[in-house]
């Protein structure tokens, strides 16, 4: 097998899991448990939905029972407010991964989730172009 400089790679059981730059690969499905859906919960967790850390998360105890994405995600929301994109990015990790995660966060009382503004309650593109104009004339 030969590497990016043209040398010889020794042939490795199990090398195709294994990169030498980023090290170990973990394949989405194992992080998850071969899930691919966020649980039983009724949230939709949109790419702008914003997660925070619960006011009264479990302890201590029961974070320890979490897996390192888990715990990599708690440490991303305790730092801001964060979108589902931003975690995704951040955590550098898929979406649907964080997805699943973040369903599992929320059940077990962790973080909460707050929805986007829903297009009907926003504000008329008019009324909108009417300020940035008002603005401008300033």
């Amino acid at each position: 097998m030969n590497d990016d400089n043209g040398g010889e790679r020794p042939s490795v059981p199990g090398s195709q899991w294994y990169d030498a730059e980023a090290g170990p690969l973990v394949r989405p499905y194992a992080m998850t448990g071969g899930r691919t859906k966020p649980g039983p919960s009724n949230v939709r967790f949109d790419l702008i939905a914003l997660v925070v850390v619960d006011d009264e998360p479990p302890g201590p105890a029961e974070e320890a029972l979490l897996g390192p994405e888990h715990r990599s995600l708690l440490t991303l929301c305790r730092a801001e407010t964060q979108s589902v994109a931003e975690l995704a990015a951040d955590a550098d990790l898929p979406v649907g991964v964080v997805r699943v995660l973040l369903g599992d966060l929320l059940e077990s009382g962790f973080v909460r989730v707050s929805r986007p503004v829903p297009p009907a309650q926003l504000p008329d593109e008019r009324i909108l172009r009417e300020v940035i104009d008002g603005l401008r004339a300033l």
